[in-house]
């Protein structure tokens, strides 16, 4: 006869309280979704999101006193939980999955997603009315007028595409399985549960991949809104996987594939070269072979209009030189005369810390102190650029980084340089305390682990007294 498990070892007392804290944290964003605000409409998002992040919180510290064979069947459901409350309603603060429908479509027609802007009359046989609406105020939060009259909830339709080539060929694969919104959504939330697997995978059944699998910005941002960058973060995921099985080739080809989903990751490739000098040239050589490889084709047909928009794209953001509206942390100390040159001295410090310091063994660890602090630099006002640091924060337990990207979503809302000032500088303290509480100043300054720390690199091991969630 089969073993039966003790009932003691299953300890349903303690799965029940993480139950009903997933529960509750998967029916505010249900509602959060379907009728919590708009872009538009911004005032109820406030409180619906600190809704959800306290939710979030709950249902992460009653896992901790869940175990054994119960952990992955729990993360993993609550991931596919929190992925399908973004498929309830149409994307509600972000117009970005508009323009990824409408650039797979231009590519199913056999034309370069980087030859036409959308508005451009050429391609005027490709508009539906999903994208196209006719008719109407074109008034809607993601709707305007192009320079011809016409009402299209495409972004920026006067410009070129900016998105890189691995981006692009994802669009144009997702063409075919009805090519709209929906189903840019409901890829996004395979992506989103993939990525939870992988986690899984590499962490070997820790809970702390239920940090990325059920958090609210996965559903939102991920999902609901479809954004690309999940993609890069799964590519991410797994590549740093690969590098710390020491599968160099494997894991340059996916990092140079993430990159080309969005440049961001490319922020993460010095935790992946830490301290293998021979091994880092494989996987850097295959990183850039896999990224030019992916910009062949379109390089053919389009030749420098691959760029697309980005220049201008840097500008309208705030970081061209004169007309800085970045880097907010450091304007608090600098002219703006400085501030990039600044930016780029901090960050290749802690990219150089990284690679001389940073435990080969745990590439994650590296890669999200240098994404962080870019990020940090950087002070963007999309949120959905921390999708990265939330799917290594799901690799290392490192939570406080969290904080990083909640300080991107405050100040999508509110905008403003005082608002990000200030949502950057508390992501900047929490970040601090949550190191020093893991007992890593010492090691920070001098290299050297502080009591309770491991050496791979700042902020890796728990609170005092406390245990990690992984």
């Amino acid at each position: 006869m089969p073993t039966r498990l003790p009932l003691t070892r299953l300890r349903p007392a303690r799965v029940l309280p993480c139950l009903l804290a997933l529960a509750a944290l998967t029916a505010a964003l249900a509602l959060t979704v379907t009728g919590g605000g708009t872009l538009g409409h911004r005032a109820p998002l406030y409180a619906w999101y600190a809704v959800d992040a306290a939710l979030y919180a709950l249902a992460l510290l009653a896992l901790r006193r869940v175990g054994g064979r119960q952990i992955v069947p729990l993360v993993l459901a609550g991931s596919v939980a929190v992925a399908a409350v973004g498929l309830l309603a149409p994307p509600r603060t972000s117009d970005d999955a508009y323009r990824y429908v409408w650039d797979g479509r231009v590519q199913a027609a056999g034309t370069s997603p980087y030859a036409h802007t959308p508005d451009d009359p050429a391609l005027a046989r490709l508009r539906t009315s999903d994208l196209w609406p006719a008719g109407g105020a074109c008034d809607g939060w993601d709707e305007r007028r192009t320079a011809a009259g016409d009402c299209t909830r495409i972004n920026r339709p006067a410009v070129h595409t900016i998105y890189p080539p691995v981006a692009e060929a994802w669009f144009l694969a997702l063409h075919p399985f009805g090519g709209g919104v929906r189903g840019m959504q409901a890829a996004g939330a395979l992506l989103a549960v993939a990525t939870t697997g992988a986690l899984l995978v590499i962490g070997r059944g820790s809970r702390r991949a239920a940090l990325w699998g059920w958090c609210p910005g996965v559903a939102v941002w991920s999902v609901n809104d479809a954004h690309v960058d999940t993609l890069g973060a799964l590519l991410l995921v797994v590549g740093l996987g690969y590098a710390a099985r020491r599968k160099a080739t494997r894991a340059g080809a996916l990092l140079g594939a993430a990159v080309a989903v969005k440049l961001i990751p490319a922020l993460a490739l010095p935790g992946a070269l830490a301290r293998r000098p021979r091994e880092s040239a494989l996987l850097l050589g295959a990183s850039l072979g896999a990224f030019a490889l992916a910009y062949l084709p379109y390089l053919a047909a389009s030749g420098t209009g691959v760029l697309g928009y980005l220049p201008g794209y840097l500008k309208e953001e705030g970081y061209e030189q004169g007309h800085l509206d970045r880097f907010g942390l450091l304007a608090l100390l600098l002219p703006d005369a400085l501030l990039p040159w600044a930016a780029g001295a901090v960050l290749a410090a802690v990219a150089l810390w990284v690679l001389r310091r940073g435990d080969p063994a745990r590439p994650w660890d590296g890669a999200l102190f240098v994404t962080g602090t870019a990020l940090l630099l950087a002070a963007p006002a999309y949120p959905w650029y921390g999708l990265l640091v939330v799917a290594l924060v799901g690799l290392t337990g490192r939570w406080e980084w969290l904080a990083v990207p909640a300080a991107g979503q405050y100040l999508y809302l509110t905008g403003g340089v005082e608002a990000q000032q200030a949502a950057y500088g508390a992501a900047l303290a929490c970040v601090a305390v949550g190191a020093r509480r893991r007992g890593r100043t010492a090691a920070v300054l001098s290299g050297v682990p502080g009591p309770g720390a491991s050496p791979a690199g700042p902020g890796c091991a728990a609170p005092r007294g406390t245990s990690s969630p992984g």
